[in-house]
């Protein structure tokens, strides 16, 4: 079974940045997206990247975070910027669409 290990996520201030890493084997066969979930909300999808280097940001995020991959060392990544505290969540990454297991993720908390 694939494994999806995140990590990469701390406290920060507002105006901050956090970049986010995941490890999943097998990587460059599928789309790879990465999702977070806040308290009391349900789980959402924050970007994606396709297996040709397409990415596609829900528009609370756009221009500020930025997906990538890289194939041969089985890694995705999640460049984020200028974080509100309306990003503390926790981070996920899986396959886009996703599987039905997740990893542990990584906690993000935007907060001064």
């Amino acid at each position: 079974q694939v494994q999806l290990v995140e990590s990469g996520g701390g406290l920060v201030q507002p105006g901050g940045s956090l970049r986010l890493s995941c490890a999943v084997s097998g990587i460059s066969a599928y789309t790879m997206g990465w999702y977070r979930q806040a308290p009391g909300k349900e789980r959402e999808l924050v970007a994606f990247i396709t297996i040709i280097g397409g990415t596609i940001y829900a528009d609370s995020v756009k221009g500020r975070f930025t997906i990538s991959r890289d194939n041969a060392k089985n890694m995705v990544y999640l460049q984020m910027n200028n974080l509100k505290p309306e990003d503390t969540a926790a981070y996920y990454c899986n396959r886009h669409p996703a599987w039905t297991f997740w990893g542990q993720g990584t906690q993000v908390t935007v907060s001064s």
